[in-house]
C-alpha cells in the first residue's frame, strides 16, 4: 500500500542519514498517516480516508468539505 496521504498528496520523501563524520546515507522520511473514518453531514455518510495528522489538524480547524473540495480541485480526489 502506498505511504500517501488521500488528500494532501504528501508522500514518502527521501534525504540523507548524516554521521559525525559526515558519511551520508540515503533514508525515508515517512508522512504520519492515519485512517480516519469522517462523517459527512451533505452526503449522510461516512467515508475512511488514510490522512496525515496534519491534514486532520487541517480538517478540524476548516471542515471536512472544504478540505475535500480543495483536495478536488488540487485533483488528489476524483468522484
Amino acid at each position: 500500500m502506498a505511504r500517501v496521504c488521500d488528500l494532501t498528496g504528501k508522500r514518502t520523501r527521501v534525504g540523507n542519514n548524516v554521521s559525525h563524520a559526515n558519511n551520508k546515507t540515503k533514508r525515508k522520511f515517512f508522512p504520519n498517516l492515519q485512517k480516519k473514518r469522517f462523517y459527512i453531514p451533505e452526503e449522510d455518510a461516512w467515508v475512511t480516508l488514510k490522512v496525515a495528522t496534519s491534514t486532520i489538524r487541517t480538517i478540524n480547524k476548516n471542515g471536512i468539505m472544504s478540505v475535500l473540495k480543495k483536495a478536488k480541485q488540487q485533483g488528489f480526489i476524483v468522484y
